[in-house]
């Protein structure tokens, strides 16, 4: 398998040749469904779905990047016994392809960036941008303080989901040109609540018994969402004008959803390291456009952001897009939206 790992290759082997049907002894005793996520911010959100009914279980572990995650055989066995799994999309998880066409009629996987009412960004070419070069302008496209994600076919109070067009959807058919589009799109709570929508309808079709209970939790939690949208919006609107620069592009949805003035990125691809001109460009852009905070992450060496902050009057701070050091659960989504927005107002206030 060209490309990848001994273990990995080993790994995917032992999927696709499980002689058994995936999920397919849950649905003879008509136990709940296996569900694997693979980051915990979509675990979160399943969680959220699934409270009171079961657990979903967590593939990618720890302080571990899905960017450059080596899949593991007791990862195999994870998804062999799996009924539905919930990916971002390539861009973000490139181990699961693979995994996905293994999995082809055997369990059902959910590409979060195709699900309905999600709304997909084109990746922002070159490290260094203008601010808010995709900014919807507060909130623009959806009325959180409906709740009704009016102009995504979701409803939330009918939780009928009569406007998803999931029979011409295919949920895998990758509708999107993947590699044209941004693939972080949790990081936007308008689309979480999408997504939060799109598990429990699949769960509800998967576990019939358990539906309306499925629905009520997406419900309750996708009002959670809002108030969580709602709180970040005040809490980032003084710090709405201030430049920064990421470690990697991964914050774009968040950025888009709250207005924020990112102007560029240290790497687009964390498994990249960035050459000497990028350095050079971004360190102008510091000197010359009063960057107010340049943010690292915990996956990935910190040592890059040293050289670009150093001498100059840029802070630094720690931005963590899936979460590492959070406790898996239906908690963890609305804590790493909520840390995300208290490390910026720190780094970014004036005179902080």
């Amino acid at each position: 398998m060209q490309g990848m790992t001994g273990v990995q290759a080993t790994a995917v082997a032992a999927l696709l040749l499980a002689g058994t049907a995936l999920g397919g002894a849950s649905s003879a005793r008509a136990d709940v469904p296996v569900v694997v996520a693979t980051i915990k911010p979509l675990h979160a959100l399943a969680a959220g779905v699934m409270a009171g009914v079961g657990t979903p279980d967590l593939l990618v572990q720890g302080a571990a990047s899905p960017h450059d995650y080596a899949l593991k055989p007791s990862d195999a066995r994870l998804l062999d016994r799996a009924g539905v799994v919930i990916w971002a999309g390539p861009g973000v998880e490139s181990f699961m392809p693979r995994i996905v066409d293994g999995l082809a009629g055997k369990a059902r996987t959910l590409a979060m960036i195709d699900a309905p009412g999600v709304k997909p960004l084109p990746i922002r070419e070159g490290g260094v941008w203008e601010p808010h070069e995709h900014a919807h302008g507060d909130h623009d496209d959806h009325d959180h303080e409906e709740h009704g994600h009016a102009d995504d076919g979701h409803d939330h109070d009918d939780h009928g989901h009569d406007d998803h067009g999931h029979d011409d959807h295919g949920h895998g058919d990758h509708d999107h040109d993947h590699g044209a589009m941004d693939g972080h799109v949790w990081l936007s709570p308008a689309n979480a609540r999408a997504m939060v929508a799109e598990i429990a309808h699949v769960l509800a079709e998967a576990d019939p018994e358990h539906a309306a209970r499925y629905r009520d939790n997406a419900a309750a939690y996708d009002a959670r969402l809002a108030k969580l949208d709602q709180t970040v919006t005040a809490e980032l609107a003084p710090v709405k004008t201030r430049p920064f620069i990421v470690f990697h592009d991964a914050y774009q949805y968040f950025e888009t959803a709250y207005g924020l003035a990112g102007v560029g990125s240290v790497t687009l691809n964390p498994e990249q390291p960035p050459g000497a001109r990028r350095i050079t460009e971004l360190r102008q852009r510091i000197t010359d456009g009063g960057v107010a905070c340049v943010f690292a992450e915990p996956q990935f060496d910190p040592r890059l952001v040293k050289t670009l902050t150093e001498g100059t009057s840029a802070k630094s701070a720690v931005l963590d897009p899936v979460g590492a050091d959070l406790t898996p659960g239906p908690d963890a989504y609305p804590e790493l939206i909520t840390a995300l927005a208290r490390s910026m107002t720190d780094c970014l206030a004036p005179g902080a």
